[in-house]
């Protein structure tokens, strides 16, 4: 009769007086299982993890065995904020039934919660592989994939998310939104989160998303539209919906000319979070263009601060006393080594990528647009492709890297149909354009993109380096190497000469056929810059490339920081930015002067 009464006030929404029989109940039988259940789940259902945790604990010693009551006590020291403890209650729940999927899955959360990546990412890929039909388990591994950068394996669990569309369950889909936007595929998230919306009209957290990623693609009315009911009084949206409507209202506003109206959003939200460093690198873009150095570089100095702390995380390595200041680990040759390579057949010029190198943020982006823009050629979004195909090098055998005279014919061959294949994932590859693989720190690449192209043409991308080093210290850059290299002016500053140098000493070896394009010129004499490149592309017609601008706004999508920038004809306004902020960058100064005056801009 007890349990009927405690049952019957639980679905009347009673809780305490739920609770209230229950602990009398106790009184008599103290180690009652029912009794005790029905107490953690009456505590629980009032928010109150913290009290129904012990009462959990209690239902483990009088049910070991019970996997669902080891999840049940897990789930409560989560909510009592106790990670560990609920790591270690998620693991027995798991050790005891291994086909507890819950437990799993939330283990996994939890794993992510604490920062431990990588063991998030094993566990919840074993959970794929248990599950392979299982969404849910995809979108959560995935989720764990782009915690630990791993976004190739992001890409490859969802690579078949629309086969499971419609989803059926509101909350899998804005997880899937949520794990499509960091993973960088903001047209599929955009699809989900319109239907999600075209459903439930009222859906905070959806329009808030769906604000976001329309100022993403360039839709700024839409972006507006969509938000305004999350942002008006009483609209029943939470304190944190209303401080990121804040935050995407901030960057329209800066969209809009408007830097003064984005600061004092900012300062109205504040960060989402103690580890939300974003809200500062905006905070910094409105100071800066403000014309407040001092509030800019201080808002920097906070933002560079709190993402090191998060990175460290995913990659401790970049982070560790004596890293290189560019960590990539991509393969040297030498100008020896380079003599005993083999003479292959390969693809001639107009079968080959036009790739597209620079240091970030010199200008690369304008270039492919530009590029994008010709009818004879075939841009994509920005890819690592080289990495990856040094990673399947590597994983064979480490030693190809070092010294990649020892690649044969055939593995060349299947190195350019893998880089090939992974092209078609990304776009529907036309083969009757030529190819234009934009990706600045191919740069770095050079031995493996002339072993496999050696017919390709290079366009290197150069603009003043202290104006490339400001715009890269501004960036919230996604990769966790760009962001390591961007930690302080001075690091940066060591990146930008010691990958300049590599470009050049490779150059040197190889000799490619490579045209410098240098920004000051391109938008100081724009046509001429233009017909230039399409002479040395050998490209007729450069009209439909002077009006780039149109082309770019005409996509769907253009998936790199400068996406704002590019929809723009050409101007002047990032020409000697850096001058503003001298006395920032007096102690760098003797850093960059090599490279400095290799491009002269000596005594700038």
């Amino acid at each position: 009769m007890q349990t009927q009464q405690i049952v019957a006030a639980i679905q009347a929404g009673d809780l305490g007086r739920a609770e209230q029989l229950s602990r009398t109940a106790l009184d008599a039988s103290p180690s009652d299982e029912n009794l005790l259940l029905l107490l953690a789940i009456s505590l629980h259902m009032q928010g109150r993890p913290q009290d129904a945790a012990p009462v959990y604990a209690e239902l483990t010693r009088v049910q070991p065995l019970s996997s669902e009551y080891w999840n049940n006590y897990a789930t409560a020291l989560v909510g009592s904020g106790d990670l560990k403890a609920a790591a270690d209650a998620y693991a027995k729940a798991l050790d005891l039934d291994p086909a507890n999927a819950t437990a799993r899955s939330q283990l996994g959360a939890t794993l992510i919660q604490m920062h431990e990546y990588l063991a998030a990412r094993d566990l919840l890929l074993d959970a794929v592989e248990k599950q392979p039909e299982s969404l849910r388990a995809r979108v959560e591994a995935a989720r764990a994939c782009c915690r630990c950068q791993d976004y190739e394996g992001a890409t490859d669990l969802l690579r078949h998310w629309r086969l499971s569309v419609p989803v059926n369950d509101d909350a899998l889909q804005l997880e899937l939104a949520e794990v499509l936007t960091q993973n960088n595929e903001i047209p599929g998230a955009t699809e989900l989160l319109e239907d999600l919306l075209a459903r439930h009209p009222d859906h905070h957290e959806a329009r808030v998303q769906l604000a976001h990623l329309y100022e993403r693609r360039n839709r700024l009315d839409a972006a507006h539209a969509v938000l305004a009911p999350v942002m008006q009084a009483g609209s029943g949206s939470s304190e944190l919906q209303r401080i990121r409507g804040l935050h995407v209202e901030a960057t329209l506003a800066m969209r809009g000319k408007d830097a003064a109206a984005a600061r004092d959003l900012l300062v109205q939200a504040g960060p989402e979070s103690d580890t939300d460093y974003n809200h500062y690198f905006q905070l910094a873009s409105a100071y800066d263009k403000l014309g407040d150095t001092s509030e800019a570089m201080d808002a920097l100095r906070v933002a560079h601060e709190r993402e090191a702390d998060e990175r460290r995380y995913d990659s401790p390595e970049f982070y560790a006393p004596g890293a290189p200041a560019m960590p990539m680990d991509a393969p040297r040759v030498s100008a020896e080594q380079f003599a005993r390579w083999p003479k292959y057949i390969a693809p001639e010029m107009r079968d080959s990528p036009v790739f597209v190198v620079g240091f970030p943020r010199s200008g690369t982006t304008l270039l492919e647009q530009m590029l994008d823009a010709h009818p004879a050629l075939q841009s994509m979004d920005e890819n690592p492709f080289f990495n990856r195909l040094a990673g399947i090098l590597g994983q064979h055998d480490r030693r190809i890297l070092d010294d990649l005279s020892v690649l044969r014919q055939f593995d060349c061959d299947e190195l350019r149909k893998r880089y090939n294949t992974m092209v078609g994932e990304r776009i529907e590859r036309n083969w009757d354009l030529r190819l234009v693989d934009k990706n600045p720190l191919n740069m770095l690449w050079l031995p493996m993109m002339v072993r496999l192209f050696p017919e390709s043409k290079f366009i290197l991308a150069v603009r003043h380096p202290c104006d490339v080093i400001l715009s890269c210290y501004m960036q919230n850059f996604r990769a966790s190497t760009l962001a390591a290299a961007c930690s302080t002016l001075e690091r940066l500053a060591r990146a930008y000469a010691e990958t300049m140098q590599r470009w050049l000493d490779d150059v040197q070896v190889f000799k490619p056929s490579v045209m410098v394009s240098r920004y000051e010129d391109l938008v100081d004499d724009f046509p001429a810059q233009v017909s230039r490149i399409a002479a040395f592309l050998e490209l007729d017609d450069v009209a439909p490339m002077l009006q780039f601008d149109r082309h770019a706004r005409g996509k769907a999508y253009i998936a790199t920081p400068s996406y704002s920038q590019v929809i723009e004809p050409v101007n002047r306004r990032g020409v000697g930015r850096w001058q503003r902020y001298r006395e920032y960058f007096e102690p760098v100064l003797p850093v960059l002067e090599p490279m400095l005056r290799h491009w002269g801009y000596a005594g700038s």
